[in-house]
């Protein structure tokens, strides 16, 4: 009994060393997202509502490649637990390679996606501010696939510093770039500098600024990985990349259809009107921000459970795994506290326009209850990465969203006329069911020896 408290003890001060700076890590990547709210929120709501629709359909194309490549977190974590740090290095290489290749196929499905959005029913204004942001994101493509290829690899590593600092400095970068881009001279006026005749972006000139602290992000952490591994880089192995795709392109697909259904939701919700956009954007934001804490978790648990299977310890992975849900549980259901406490002061946050505010609290307080199932949903499906089972949580993903939650969204939203708060009861029901599959798997997986994968 002794024995088993002192391992989970041990356990969970390794995970949560490596948890903390991947939450602010995770945390700073959505915080960018939170500003450009903010900032567009005190611009304009139609600008507002623009960027975060835009957001959503350029997440649901970037996640698609961003999963594929972190099939690394499988790979890379199994590899060190089984003392194969060459092969480490060269899933790194191969990683990188695998990103520039995806960059020209999600580049052109993104620049097509800017040029379709008049064509759909949202608003034409909002409309037109979600193709200019979706233009403004482009040159970010390329560097964030690489960025993720950087950060799978220190993570699996343990090297966790990287991460934080990048964050910081690309919030800084993207803070100030907010302001004038989205503001033009008229930002510059508000802080007392002078007109150089630089025109209101707005959300185009958020995206910029994303994309640029996109950029410093990367050449942060290449740096890191340099210094770490003083040897010359391996080169890239075609067999390495395909055990990447084989891992990776379910995980891009599971994140294609839990982005997706949240895209969708935003369109529904753009065709109810401005304001309910505005509205279901400033939820969304909270909501996105708090989940950044079980993504950073999940990754941990990842790590943890992926060293523990290339060792061989299929109890210590169960172990791993448990507590990482824990943990995250914990951490969402803090923020879902503060959702029920304080909905109309976060939500005045993003926006002084009482409209906005008061569509936005109802779907503040919906998100406060699915808290506890989005953690466990996050948290688990990292667990199930570290273990090398990807391909569950697609299929978890594809039915509790889009054969639980979003016909029951659309009922409650449309049929029932509950509106936005409709659409975010649909969404609160497909997390449950994706948590719900995905804990009892990893359960089931874990009670018996274990292999490796790749």
């Amino acid at each position: 009994m002794r024995a088993g408290r002192s391992q989970d003890l041990r356990e969970l001060r390794e995970l949560a060393a490596l948890a903390l700076p991947l939450c602010i890590g995770h945390v700073g990547t959505h915080l960018m997202s939170v500003v450009d709210t903010v900032v567009l929120g005190h611009y304009s709501d139609a600008s507002m509502a623009g960027a975060g629709i835009g957001g959503g359909v350029l997440f649901a194309f970037m996640v698609l490649g961003m999963g594929t490549i972190m099939g690394m977190d499988t790979l890379v974590p199994q590899a060190l637990g089984a003392g194969e740090a060459a092969r480490a290095r060269q899933l790194r290489s191969s990683g990188v390679r695998l990103g520039l290749l995806l960059f020209v196929p999600l580049a052109a499905l993104i620049a097509a996606a800017a040029l379709l959005f008049p064509l759909t029913p949202v608003e034409p204004e909002v409309a037109s501010e979600a193709g200019a942001f979706l233009l403004g994101r482009l040159p970010g493509v390329l560097p964030f696939l690489l960025y993720v290829a950087q950060r799978s690899y220190l993570q699996a590593r343990q090297v966790t510093r990287p991460m934080v600092v990048s964050m910081v400095i690309g919030n800084l970068i993207n803070i100030v770039l907010d302001w004038i881009l989205i503001m033009g001279d008229d930002g510059l006026a508000r802080i007392g500098l002078p007109a150089i005749g630089l025109p209101a972006m707005g959300a185009m000139g958020s995206a910029l600024a994303t994309s640029t602290a996109n950029l410093s992000a990367f050449l942060i952490c290449w740096i890191a990985v340099r210094k770490l591994d003083r040897e010359p880089s391996p080169r890239s192995d075609p067999a390495l990349a395909r055990s990447i795709v084989r891992l990776g392109l379910p995980i891009g697909l599971q994140l294609v259809a839990e982005v997706g259904v949240f895209a969708l939701t935003g369109i529904l919700a753009g065709t109810l009107g401005k304001m309910p956009a505005a509205g279901h954007q400033v939820a969304l934001s909270l909501a996105s921000l708090s989940f950044s804490m079980a993504i950073g978790v999940g990754a941990a648990t990842s790590v943890r459970v992926g060293r523990a299977v290339g060792a061989g310890d299929a109890a210590a992975a169960r172990r791993a795994g448990a507590q990482g849900i824990t943990v995250g549980a914990i951490l969402m259901g803090t923020s879902g506290l503060l959702f029920i406490l304080l909905p109309r002061w976060l939500a005045g946050l993003f926006s002084s326009d009482p409209v906005v505010i008061d569509t936005a609290v109802p779907l503040i307080q919906i998100a406060a209850v699915f808290q506890l199932s989005d953690a466990i949903q996050a948290v688990s499906a990292g667990a199930l990465r570290g273990a090398g089972d990807t391909r569950f949580s697609f299929v978890a993903n594809l039915f509790g969203h889009y054969a639980v939650g979003l016909p029951v969204a659309w009922a409650l939203g449309f049929a029932a006329h509950m509106g936005a708060a409709g659409l975010w009861w649909g969404l609160s029901m497909g997390l449950t069911a994706v948590a719900i599959a995905q804990s009892i798997r990893f359960a089931r997986i874990t009670d018996r020896p274990m292999a490796r994968s790749g």
